[in-house]
């Protein structure tokens, strides 16, 4: 039996309240698809005269871990959902994650060993109670209930979709109409993530918005099994400190949830007016009233720098301490109002090949930038200085011996010996 709604929602729509009209808002905040919103305000709705809390569904294939804090953007929903009172399920996929997740992939995945996705699954788990709650967080893995499915509950869970539905997913069919091979297992993919949604019976699930199609899927397997089908909400991709492109590693425009307190607040800080309330919507924990009231302030003359501070302070707070971010405002006022040097400088050794290195190889080879033209364009912008003193000259060499404090831009400082 294909069940929509429940037999009371189905004769009346339930009383939907302020309270729900607000909790709305935060979930709907930032958020990229919400599917379908008023199913949602009727759950929130039933689970409010009930007593009976939400089951709110995000689940994560651990696969090897490339942890920033855009990847925390939907865990911040998450924990925006459990402080609303609702149960917050954080679903490993072990057994997903054998197969391989085919989204947005124009060739095959490669699948995890056991190994791997043991050791990934801890880093997952780690990063989540970074920002949830892992006391109030009910963490599955569904291998519990797919190892338990068996080829003959696998064979009947195929026949509840059909072909020509999996292949209307954007990666399938650009590949089907490439002649590129996809293989029998990728086409199971989606039914064993929507079949996660049935096991847990979830009424929400969350992810990123590459995944729109498989949470579909999860809703339309729901149905099939005589259940109320789960809503559906996706998450942007969180634009990176160059305010360009999605944050990345490989884009050198990212902030590492395991970044120090200073450089993670440094970051914060660089980051453009216009992009921050972005980052607010995606990354902060703060009510909306209290975010409007910012922007408001902000509109009326303050200086939005103060509201960047406390973003700062928020996320350097949330994966160090409170006393870390504190710590850190303070440093960076002292570096950038007093002109002091950090006391956390990092040392470095550099080789020098026959005795001496030029500028731009050594403050490539530290990390300082990116690329030699790199270093040359701050040298031309008058952006390097070596114990404290402009460098203008492109060509100056360093030699073996030396020992130097460098500094590039305003945020980056080495203590350097060339040997």
């Amino acid at each position: 039996m294909t069940v929509e709604l429940d037999k009371a929602q189905a004769e009346k729509k339930l009383l939907v309240t302020d309270e729900i009209r607000e909790a709305m808002a935060l979930i709907r905040r930032g958020t990229d698809t919400f599917l379908i919103e008023e199913e949602f305000e009727q759950k929130l709705a039933r689970a409010k005269m009930t007593g009976t809390p939400l089951r709110c569904k995000l689940g994560l294939d651990p696969t090897a871990p490339d942890i920033h804090i855009g990847h925390t953007v939907v865990l911040n929903k998450l924990r925006q959902l459990q402080d609303l009172g609702h149960t917050v399920i954080f679903l490993v996929g072990d057994f997903t994650a054998a197969i391989g997740d085919p989204s947005g992939r124009n060739v095959t995945r490669p699948p995890l060993s056991h190994e791997q996705i043991v050791e990934n699954a801890q880093t997952y788990l780690n990063q989540a109670g970074l920002v949830l709650d892992l006391e109030r967080t009910e963490v599955r893995y569904n291998s519990e209930w797919c190892n338990d499915l068996g080829s003959v509950g696998l064979i009947q869970l195929a026949s509840r979709y059909t072909l020509a539905r999996l292949l209307e997913r954007d990666d399938f069919a650009k590949r089907y109409a490439e002649q590129a091979p996809i293989a029998m297992h990728e086409l199971i993919y989606p039914l064993m993530q929507g079949y996660d949604s049935v096991a847990l019976k979830a009424d929400l699930e969350l992810g990123g918005s590459d995944q729109r199609f498989n949470l579909l899927v999860g809703r339309e397997l729901q149905r099939q099994y005589g259940q109320e089908p789960q809503c559906i909400l996706t998450m942007p991709l969180l634009v990176g400190l160059d305010g360009q492109v999605k944050m990345s590693k490989s884009k050198h425009n990212y902030i590492g949830i395991t970044d120090a307190p200073n450089d993670m607040f440094g970051k914060v800080m660089s980051i453009s007016d216009a992009l921050m309330w972005d980052w607010y919507d995606l990354l902060s924990l703060r009510g909306n009233a209290e975010i409007a009231q910012l922007k408001k302030e902000c509109a009326e003359g303050c200086n939005p720098r103060d509201a960047k501070v406390l973003l700062a302070k928020e996320i350097v707070g949330r994966f160090h301490s409170d006393a870390a971010a504190t710590a850190a405002e303070e440093e960076f006022n002292a570096r950038f109002r007093a002109g002091a040097m950090p006391s956390d400088i990092p040392e470095m050794t550099v080789t020098a090949s026959e005795g001496e290195i030029g500028i731009g190889q050594l403050l490539k080879t530290t990390g300082l930038v990116a690329s030699t033209s790199e270093a040359n364009r701050n040298i031309d912008q008058g952006g390097v200085k070596i114990d404290g003193q402009k460098v203008s000259d492109r060509g100056l060499k360093l030699h073996t011996g030396d020992v130097i404090t460098v500094q590039v831009g305003k945020r980056k400082w080495a203590k350097i010996t060339v040997a």
